[in-house]
């Protein structure tokens, strides 16, 4: 976890360097002044908006996700551990309040490259309506059990747009997810003898393929698309992702914008490991509101 913030805060401030480097040598047109009344296509020009085609672009704020999970951990002794569904049979709320951020950096007209981060942790105590195996212990039924998810994302891209016109882009990404999950369950007792616990964290890398599309809507308005899928099995790891978002931007002040979007992510991963063995299925969607800041350079969008 913290050499993750550790390494966005160190690109964050590279890109932030290289933007005023650049800046500083680039030779860039004088931006006509825009009228703030009207919105029509004749008013602007979308190569000189404040905060469309610039170099560099941070994201940040928060999402409100409605979740599903479920989890099966057995043994590889042969225990397949049961079946458990997060909301229902764990007392997990499905709505949550998390975490987001994103940072892009158009290398040129037609590339660029991106990370994006996510977190979420989820907490419940229940008592139980039903006898659960998970690992190495069975949690007996009205058996009051403590238990968590923990889950990030890291996500890395590169998207390349073979349609690029001034009002509008077309292009696909290849990049990869990178879940780091960790989920538990515990049972306190009023001695250290009554206490028993177990939990199943992995780290698992999940490729993914997409199509996006960006579009001016107006000269303070933005809309942004895309959508990505892929399964692959890596070593003793498979996994499987299918994640999408639709988000409209509009430009409050210069460089500076607010970000509202509906975003949904799921996820299936099969991972064994020494002595466990997991299954573990996710998915979210919900609503996201966040600030975005732009900055550097425009980058040249030609006209055809």
């Amino acid at each position: 976890m913290k050499k993750l913030f550790s390494l966005l805060i160190i690109s964050f401030f590279w890109f932030s360097a290289n933007a005023q480097t650049t800046a500083e040598i680039a030779t860039e047109n004088t931006l006509p002044a825009l009228q703030d009344n009207s919105d029509t296509p004749q008013d602007y020009d979308p190569e000189d908006l404040p905060w469309h085609a610039r170099r560099f672009k941070f994201n940040a704020g928060f999402f409100f996700p409605t979740n599903s999970a479920e989890v099966q951990v057995g043994t590889n002794n042969g225990d397949s551990g049961s079946l458990i569904d997060f909301e229902k049979d764990l007392g997990f709320n499905r709505t949550s309040t998390s975490f987001a951020a994103s940072f892009e950096w158009r290398i040129s007209r037609r590339s660029r490259l991106g990370s994006e981060f996510f977190y979420l942790k989820r907490t419940s105590t229940k008592k139980l309506e039903r006898d659960i195996e998970f690992g190495d212990n069975v949690y007996n039924i009205n058996t009051t059990v403590s238990s968590f998810q923990d889950t990030q994302i890291a996500r890395i891209y590169y998207g390349y747009a073979f349609i690029s016109k001034p009002k509008y882009e077309i292009g696909a990404l290849i990049g990869a997810h990178v879940l780091f999950g960790d989920v538990g369950l515990k049972v306190e007792g009023e001695n250290a003898q009554a206490e028993y616990k177990d939990n199943f964290d992995f780290t698992a890398p999940l490729p993914d393929l997409g199509l996006w599309a960006e579009v001016v809507l107006a000269k303070k308005w933005g809309l942004y698309v895309n959508t990505n899928y892929f399964a692959l099995k890596i070593n003793d790891i498979d996994g499987r992702i299918l994640s999408y978002n639709l988000s409209v931007l509009y430009n409050v002040y210069k460089n500076f914008s607010l970000t509202a979007g509906y975003t949904g992510l799921n996820i299936r991963v099969d991972v064994e490991k020494e002595r466990l063995n997991g299954y573990f299925k996710w998915g979210y969607n919900g609503p996201t509101l966040t600030a975005t800041y732009s900055f550097g350079n425009h980058v040249k969008l030609y006209k055809h």
